[in-house]
């Protein structure tokens, strides 16, 4: 019986592949015929069954079925099921027939969720080889389909992941659709998407799997940053980057690649570990200085608020550690590059310092003084430089850097003021080492920039210095001021400019006031009741009394030279006016409520006897202080006849003398005398009515009587100012009762005094005592050196007159 072979149609010639080596072909019928479809193997038969004739009627649901239950059944015929997909598919994007394309992807796609069998790894190398035909066609609807493919694929949660498997060709592919520039803006937005999408299902297929940490080597990280940051530089609204995580809603990520972008960064770097943290923020400083983005800042300041809210807390110190090391790489930029990254790593710090910061403290405030530096040095150069001519550019350059050296000081006090105590004493130890102080080394040596630029970097020192201790509360005042942070603090090299003394003078407001009342005794003035101020004060602890003792003096020397130097200013006086007050309330025993007299009068001795010249405005002002002064301690001391007689002085100048009153004398317009007089006693503070005064309340005032004299150190002899012992020195032949009465004869006050204590067994035993505590304190007090040369010295005397003795003896 003879055959009849049926002629194959014009589609089925079109749909055979010619070029298929898989098995023989008996006829052109195409499996057509009965002969030559059962030959076909099964899973072949199944597959092109799911195709209808009109690609539009979409794919063969029944059909879809039983291959997918064949798949299941027979899970060793995945490879062959996937192959053969992949090559109808491949055929029919050759040949654009992207109806059939369309149905194949739909099926492997429900044949990739319905398995997940050992045998399924073949079918997925298939699978990523038709995605990846779909990625390099030019078609975009063929791109976005592979794309979501991809993305179904890489919410798979597999059994055992494969090693083999790795997606290099993805992330490139991916990351050049996050740059497609298509004419169209609807498939450039449309690529763009599908790109943002593939890239975060890369890294959730990969990056959950510690073995598989391809993703975040270098190469793959360079490529991934900077597509998500290019897309999230077209979001207009700067602030809804702000902050921590957003969730927006589905139809703003689809719409919207900035914001799909964002939260893709977002997730990349919530996954990233200890060892590959480093590898995900570095090509985010390649993309910003490729674009230029540091200046202006504000896309840059976004990306790490994104970054640092991201990140774990734990990690927070590496990417400040990046900045740190991009700021040393950018050090010889211009200064508003150098300003933008500084004010980056501001808001890191911001961020960080309420987690963990880790061990970076003391390199973040190094690198940040060494900038400082570098900034001052800019600056003078520039200035050098054009001292000839001066043009518009070196001014803006000048002003330039000035905003870089106020970027590192607000990042410095902030760092600071966010630290714990224990580390914020040890930063301001830290940051005091670097201030240039004459006679001392410090790492911050300006010496190759001259005096304007010593001046200069203590400046920028003390005011960041300032902003740490801002805030600052040390359980006692020794724990605030250690000799090691007291005494270069107080050097008098820091006591040659007006505003180097009020920045020392702030710090120690900042140290000494514990109870926040700067803020009530702002401004000098007469306060009328003090209690109105409502102060805040505890009992003087033991610790607080033994610092008064050792270091007492020091305090009180700063602020005697502090009165007597000539470029006062009025901000001078009322911060000097301040610390007086500070100590009283904070630091204030009997025994130094005698000492502030004591020193109060001095400084009234010194405005009348005017030995230093000081000009009419700073002896008045001088006065003016005193007034105000002891106005405020015979309140807080609450003695009647003390606040008497104080008070007394006040009104009588109120009237014969206004001048030596702070509302007075500090007003712009205030006529001031051409000289004091000596004999007005009315008008002054005098020693033997306070002595009275404060003795009947029990107070020991023996001391009264001896004339403040503040203490002569080895500074004094290095200092460049003029010598200590001609500015501190004060008359002997003034009496002690007023302070302005005549002059007496020294020779005979003196040996009264001399005789009266050879007469008194009392006197000398105080003189004893006096001369035990001065041994003591230069013990305690006097440089090392100097106690090692006296020894020396007389221990080379006493072995001289041995050597006498015993060459007598022998002669």
């Amino acid at each position: 019986m003879r055959q009849y072979v049926q002629v194959p149609t014009v589609e089925q010639e079109k749909a055979y592949d010619y070029n298929s080596a898989f098995e023989p072909r008996p006829c052109m019928c195409l499996g057509v015929c009965c002969c030559c479809a059962a030959l076909r193997p099964r899973y072949k038969r199944l597959v092109d069954n799911i195709f209808p004739e009109d690609p539009k009627d979409g794919l063969v649901k029944a059909d879809m079925e039983k291959l997918t239950f064949y798949a299941v059944s027979a899970p060793e015929k995945l490879d062959r099921i996937g192959a053969y997909l992949a090559e109808r598919l491949s055929r029919d994007v050759v040949r654009h027939r992207y109806g059939y394309v369309l149905i194949a992807m739909e099926a492997l796609d429900q044949l990739l969720m319905a398995c997940h069998s050992q045998s399924i790894k073949p079918f997925v190398e298939s699978f990523l080889h038709m995605v990846a035909k779909l990625l390099e066609s030019g078609e975009p609807k063929l791109q976005v389909l592979g794309t979501n493919s991809f993305v179904k694929f890489a919410n798979i949660e597999e059994d055992t992941p494969s090693y083999h498997r790795r997606y290099d060709f993805f992330v490139s592919r991916f990351s050049a659709m996050c740059h497609s520039c298509d004419p169209d803006p609807e498939i450039q937005n449309e690529i763009r998407i599908a790109g943002i999408r593939g890239i975060q299902g890369v890294v959730r297929k990969t990056v959950n799997d510690e073995l598989r940490a391809t993703i975040w080597e270098p190469q793959h990280m360079d490529k991934i940053v900077p597509s998500l940051l290019f897309n999230m530089q077209k979001i207009e609204d700067v602030d809804s980057r702000i902050g921590p995580p957003s969730s927006p809603t589905a139809g703003v990520k689809e719409e919207n690649p900035s914001v799909l972008a964002e939260n893709c960064f977002r997730e990349l770097l919530g996954r990233a570990t200890y060892g590959n943290m480093n590898n995900a923020v570095r090509p985010v400083f390649a993309h910003l200085d490729h674009h230029r983005l540091w200046d202006p800042n504000e896309f840059a300041v976004s990306c790490f608020k994104i970054i640092m809210y991201s990140i774990q807390a734990q990690y927070s110190h590496h990417v400040i550690q990046e900045i740190l090391g991009h700021l040393d790489v950018r050090k010889k930029d211009s200064p508003r590059v150098r300003a933008g990254i500084i004010q980056v790593l501001l808001e890191a710090v911001a961020i960080a310092a309420k987690g963990s910061i880790g061990p970076t403290v003391l390199e973040v405030f190094n690198t940040l003084l060494k900038h400082l530096r570098i900034s001052v040095e800019f600056e003078l150069g520039d200035r050098h430089s054009s001292a000839e001519s001066v043009t518009l550019s070196t001014s803006s350059k000048e002003s330039d850097e000035r905003i870089v050296q106020n970027a590192i000081i607000q990042t410095i006090g902030f760092f600071g003021s966010n630290l714990p105590d224990y580390q914020r004493s040890e930063i301001m130890m830290f940051i005091m080492s670097k201030v240039p102080v004459l006679g001392t080394t410090s790492s911050l040596d300006p010496s190759n920039l001259g005096d304007l630029g010593t001046r200069r970097i203590q400046i920028m020192l003390l005011r960041s210095l300032l902003m740490v201790t801002s805030g600052y509360k040390a359980t006692t005042i020794s724990n605030a001021l250690p000799p090691p942070f007291l005494d270069p603090l107080l050097s008098p090299s820091l006591m040659e400019d007006s505003e180097l003394r009020q920045l020392v003078l702030e710090v120690l407001h900042n140290l000494i006031d514990r109870h926040d009342n700067r803020a009530k005794l702002r401004g000098i003035r007469i306060i009328p009741d003090v209690s109105d101020l409502k102060i805040k004060r505890e009992k003087i602890s033991r610790q607080d009394v033994s610092f008064m003792k050792k270091h007492g003096q020091q305090l009180y020397r700063h602020i005697y030279l502090g009165c007597k130097e000539e470029d006062n200013v009025q901000k001078n006086f009322e911060l000097l006016f301040t610390s007086l007050a500070l100590t009283t309330i904070e630091l204030a025993n009997e025994e130094v409520v005698i000492d502030l007299i004591r020193l109060a009068i001095a400084l009234q001795d010194v405005a009348i006897i005017n030995e230093d010249n000081l000009p009419m405005f700073n002896r008045c002002g001088v006065m003016a202080l005193v007034a105000a002064y002891l106005n405020f301690l015979s309140q807080m001391i609450a003695v009647p006849a003390f606040c008497q007689h104080v008070s007394k002085v006040i009104e009588t100048r109120s009237v014969e003398a206004a001048y030596f009153l702070p509302e007075t004398v500090f007003k712009d317009k205030c006529n001031l005398p051409k000289s004091l007089e000596k004999d007005e006693k009315d008008l002054y503070f005098l020693t033997n009515k306070i002595a009275e005064s404060l003795g009947g309340s029990g107070y020991n005032v023996e001391r009264l009587s001896v004339p403040y004299v503040p203490q002569v150190t080895d500074e004094d002899r290095l200092s460049r100012r003029k010598s200590i012992v001609d500015t501190v020195s004060i008359q002997v032949d003034i009496l002690s009762g007023t302070g302005t009465e005549d002059k007496v004869d020294n020779t005979e006050e003196i040996t009264f005094e001399a005789l009266k204590k050879a007469i008194d067994n009392n006197g000398l035993e105080e003189q004893e005592k006096e001369k035990r505590r001065l041994v003591i304190e230069k013990f305690q007090k006097a440089p090392f050196e100097e106690i090692a040369a006296q020894c020396e010295t007389k221990a080379n005397l006493l072995h001289d007159r041995l050597a006498q003795i015993l060459e007598l003896t022998i002669r």
